[in-house]
C-alpha cells in the first residue's frame, strides 16, 4: 500500500475511491473495503482510501480532552494495508479545509485531483462544510462530472448496525466480548511502560505500568486477560484498569497496569500492546491487602486457563 500525504501529484490508475474516517477499521468498515478492492481489480483500476487527520472533532471542538479513538492514524494504516488497500491519501484537516462545500470536494479534489472513477461510500457517510455532503450530494455532483457513486449499506450484528460509535459504547461499559465481535477482532492498545509505585511488587505481582498513546480510548474500569506483546513475544497477562481503591494509591486516577505472567526482565521504557482477551471481572475495593491477593490468584487462574 502506498501512502500519500496529500492530493497533489498524484499517479493513480482508473481510481476506485471511498473516504471517511475508519476509526477501528470494524466488521462494517472491512465489508465496504472488501467491496472496494474488488470493484477496483474487475475495472483494472486500484482502490483507494482516503481519510482525514487529525480527526476533524479534535480541529472543529474546542475542549478535545475528552475525545478518544479506537486506533491511532499508524494502527489504522497498518490495518488497511491488510485488507488489500493500494493506496491510502491522507488529507491534512484544519479550519480552512472544513469550508469546502461537498460538490466543490467531489469536482475540484476526488475529480480534479485524484481522477476518481467511482467513488463507493457507507450507508451514514457525510462530508464537506457543516457535514452536507451525503451519498445523494455526490449522486447529483456525479451529473457534472464524469465518475459513477454506489452506496454499501451497513452491516448489523444483534440487530444493531455495526459502527465505531457502537463499537465505543460496548468497551466503555464494560462489554469486551459485544465489542470484540463487532469489530471482528480482539481490541488491543499500545503505549510505553513507565515506573510506577511497585505495590504490586510486595503482594507477589510486579506489574508494569502502561502510558497509553493519547486519544487512545481505554475500555472501563476491571481486571481483563490479555496478551502482551513485548520484544516480539507474546505473554498471558492480567490487566488491571481504574483507580486502585483497595490500596488508594492513585489519588483517585486511573491508571492502567499489567502483570505478565512468567516474565521477570526489566522493561522499564519499552513499548508495548496488549490485546484484550476477556473481562474477568469489575474493579472492587476489598476489605484487605490480603483478600486482594487471594483475588489475584483466582485471576491468575482464571487466565492461565484461557491460554491453556
Amino acid at each position: 500500500m502506498i501512502i500519500h500525504k496529500g492530493y497533489e501529484d498524484l499517479n493513480i490508475k482508473a481510481p476506485v475511491v471511498t473516504l471517511g474516517i475508519f476509526d477501528g477499521v470494524h466488521r462494517g468498515h472491512k465489508m465496504l473495503l472488501n467491496h472496494l478492492v474488488r470493484m477496483a481489480k474487475d475495472s483494472g483500476g486500484e482502490s483507494v482510501v482516503i481519510t482525514l487527520s487529525p480527526h476533524p472533532r479534535m480541529v472543529l471542538e474546542k475542549d478535545d480532552h475528552n475525545l478518544t479513538f479506537l486506533t491511532t492514524l499508524d494502527e489504522k494504516s497498518g490495518m488497511l494495508e491488510k485488507e488489500g488497500i493500494d493506496h491510502l491519501i491522507i488529507m491534512d484537516f484544519n479550519n480552512e479545509f472544513s469550508m469546502i462545500p461537498a460538490c466543490d470536494f467531489v469536482r475540484d479534489i476526488l475529480v480534479g485531483k485524484i481522477g476518481t472513477r467511482l467513488i463507493i461510500v457507507g450507508y451514514d457517510h457525510h462530508f464537506g462544510k457543516s457535514g452536507e455532503g451525503d451519498f445523494e450530494t455526490i449522486r447529483k455532483c456525479s451529473g457534472l462530472s464524469d465518475f459513477k457513486v454506489e452506496q454499501v449499506q451497513g452491516l448489523e450484528y444483534d440487530n444493531v448496525t455495526i459502527s465505531s460509535t457502537s463499537v465505543r459504547e460496548a468497551l466503555l461499559e464494560g462489554r469486551l466480548d459485544d465489542a470484540n465481535k463487532l469489530l471482528g477482532y480482539n481490541y488491543f492498545l499500545s503505549g510505553i511502560i513507565v515506573e510506577g509505585k511497585k505495590i504490586g511488587r510486595s503482594i507477589g505481582f510486579p506489574t508494569a505500568n502502561i502510558l497509553p498513546e493519547a486519544h487512545k480510548l481505554i475500555p472501563a474500569n476491571g481486571v481483563y486477560a490479555v496478551e502482551a506483546l513485548l520484544e516480539k513475544s507474546s505473554f498471558p497477562g492480567m490487566l488491571s484498569i481504574g483507580t486502585n481503591p483497595t490500596i488508594d494509591s492513585n489519588n483517585g486516577e486511573r491508571s492502567v497496569e499489567v502483570n505478565i505472567l512468567n516474565f521477570e526482565s526489566d522493561i522499564y521504557g519499552s513499548a508495548i500492546t496488549v490485546i484484550f482477551r476477556k473481562r474477568l471481572r469489575d474493579e472492587r475495593k476489598f476489605d484487605s491487602i490480603e483478600q486482594l491477593a487471594d483475588q489475584m490468584q483466582k485471576d491468575k487462574a482464571d487466565t492461565l486457563e484461557l491460554f491453556s
